[in-house]
C-alpha cells in the first residue's frame, strides 16, 4: 500500500479486463472501495480496448498513485500475448503496460487475471498463512496462479501456472494420441464451466449450471460428468503438490466456487497419498480477487517491496 504525505494509506486503482467485461476499481487495505464497470467492446482489438479502459479509469485515477491491471492472457514484461485470439484478435506482444502507463500518467502494473487473483487470495484471501499456495478457476476456461516461497511466480514467457493448457486424457475434443493414454487433450477442454455446458446438451440439459444442479441432485448421468472433471482438477493438485510443495490450494469461478464441487474434488484427491494433498478450499475474494491482486501487485511494486 502506498503511503501518502501525511503518513495515511493511498487508494490504489485496478483494472480488470476480460473477455465480456472491463471494471476499475479503488482498493484500499485489500478491499474495493469503489468501482466501475464496462462491457469490452467487440471485436476487442488492441486499440478499441486500451481506449475503453483509458476511458473507464480515467475517472479515478486523480485519487491515486499507481495501477495495477489485471488482465486474460500471457503477461510478460508488460506485454500481452492472447492465448485466446478468437476473444482478443490482433493482441500479439501488446506493451499494454506502457499504453496505460502513458494514458493514464500513473505507473503500472500488468498481471495475467488468474495469477493477479493468486496474489489477492495470498495477500488478502485464501491464501493467508501459508508459503507455497495455488489459486485455480474453474469457470469459462481454468486458470491458475502460484505463489512459492511467499512470492508470486512469474516467467519471463508468460507462462506461469497455465494450468488449464497441461495434457489429460481426452474425450471431447480430440488431441494427440500417446499410448497407453490414448487422446490427450488441454485441461480446460475437459474440466471447464464451457465443456461442461457441451457435455449437459449431449444429455439434454440447458449448460454447465443445470448439469451441476443434476449431478448435486443424485443424477446418475450428469454425476459422471461433473466428477470426472473434478478428479482431473484433483489429479493436477496432486501434481503440483509434488512437483513444488504447494500446500493450500484455493478454488474460484463460477464452477469451482460450487460446494458440491469442492467436495468431488476433495474426495478425489483422497485417493492419492497423503503428501500430495494440499489443503484445499473455497476462494475468499469471489469476482474481486482479480482487482485486489492486481492492485496489491501495483503497491507493491511502487513501494519497492
Amino acid at each position: 500500500m502506498i503511503l501518502a504525505d501525511d503518513g495515511m494509506t493511498s487508494p490504489l486503482l485496478a483494472l480488470d479486463i476480460g473477455g465480456t467485461s472491463m471494471r476499475a476499481a479503488l482498493v484500499e487495505e485489500g478491499r474495493v472501495v469503489e468501482r466501475r464497470e464496462t462491457r469490452t467492446p467487440k471485436p476487442s482489438t488492441p486499440q478499441a480496448v486500451l481506449t475503453a479502459a483509458l476511458g473507464l479509469a480515467a475517472p479515478l485515477a486523480p485519487r491515486v498513485a499507481a495501477v495495477g491491471v489485471a488482465c486474460a492472457g500471457a503477461v510478460a514484461r508488460g506485454h500481452v500475448t492472447a492465448t485466446a485470439t478468437h476473444t482478443f484478435p490482433g493482441w500479439t506482444d501488446i506493451p499494454l503496460e506502457q499504453r496505460l502507463a502513458e494514458g493514464l500518467g500513473l505507473p503500472c502494473s500488468v498481471l495475467n487475471d488468474a495469477r493477479a487473483a493468486a496474489w489477492g487470495e495470498f495477500r488478502a484471501g485464501a491464501g493467508r498463512g501459508t508459503s507455497e499456495f495455488m489459486f485455480i478457476t474453474v469457470s469459462t476456461g481454468v486458470g491458475a496462479g502460484l505463489v512459492l516461497g511467499e512470492r508470486l511466480h512469474l516467467a519471463a514467457n508468460g507462462l506461469d501456472a497455465e494450468l488449464g493448457f497441461v495434457s489429460v486424457p481426452a474425450l471431447w475434443h480430440g488431441g494427440a494420441e500417446v499410448p497407453p493414454l490414448g487422446l490427450l487433450g488441454p485441461l480446460e477442454f475437459e474440466t471447464s464451466g464451457t465443456a461442461l455446458g457441451e457435455r449437459a446438451r449431449t444429455r439434454g440439459l440447458a449448460d454447465a449450471k443445470a448439469l451441476c444442479d443434476a449431478a448435486e441432485a443424485g443424477q446418475a448421468a450428469a454425476e459422471a460428468e461433473y466428477t470426472r472433471s473434478a478428479s482431473l482438477i484433483a489429479w493436477k493438485i496432486a501434481d503440483v503438490a509434488a512437483l513444488l510443495g504447494v500446500t493450500r490450494v484455493a478454488l474460484g469461478g463460477s464452477v469451482g466456487l460450487r460446494e458440491g464441487y469442492l467436495a468431488r474434488v476433495r474426495a478425489s484427491l483422497g485417493r492419492f497419498p497423503e503428501r500430495y494433498r494440499p489443503q484445499v478450499v473455497h476462494a475468499e475474494l469471489g469476482a474481486d480477487a482479480g482487482l485486489i491482486g492486481a492492485a496489491l501487485w501495483a503497491g507493491r511494486a511502487t513501494s519497492g517491496t
